[in-house]
């Protein structure tokens, strides 16, 4: 099983390699190349991780094989939405898996992590957004206990797409 362990500053290029590649393996089949990359340029440039793994209200955590990374997620302090109602929330940004490594077990560790993280932050909900055309990420989800809560709007380049909101209470630490 790969390691996970908290990003760093020199994790950012290959974070943002790596970022890239899962949305486009994901997303790019239902997308127009122009959108995509669009996306890609305002999300996961090198320079855009480096200032998320170093933003004291964020979390980077990476999953780890022989050195390369294969999966990661990021935590967030976020407010609520309309549909979201807690007293400290925080949201799941993202959550993704190389390809080569779907059905072994790297996205439900990185879930763990990243929710015993939310915990000792003092979260009591955490929420993610979630594309209503993603089944495989729905299913994942509601297995690890979150509940459609509403939906938001969410820009892929410049095609508004219809994010699924889900919610999970989580107790304290």
């Amino acid at each position: 099983m790969p390691l996970i362990r908290k990003a760093e500053t020199r994790d950012a290029e290959p974070l943002s390699v790596l970022m890239e590649q899962t949305f486009r393996d994901t997303f790019a089949a239902m997308n127009t190349p122009a959108n995509m990359l669009i996306h890609c340029q305002a999300s996961y440039s090198p320079a855009i991780q480096a200032r998320e793994i170093g933003d004291p209200g964020m979390e980077t955590l990476l999953s780890e094989h022989d050195g390369q990374l294969v999966g990661f997620a990021q935590l967030r302090d976020a407010g609520c939405t309309a549909s979201t109602h807690a007293a400290r929330p925080c949201e799941i940004q993202r959550l993704y898996v190389a390809a080569a490594w779907h059905g072994k077990g790297v996205a439900q560790a990185l879930m763990r992590e990243i929710i015993r993280s939310a915990t000792r932050r003092g979260a009591d909900l955490v929420w993610l957004g979630v594309w209503e055309n993603n089944p495989r990420a729905i299913a994942f989800y509601e297995k690890h206990g979150f509940a459609h809560a509403g939906a938001h709007v969410f820009l892929v380049g410049q095609d508004p797409q219809r994010d699924m909101l889900m919610t999970r209470p989580i107790g304290p630490a």
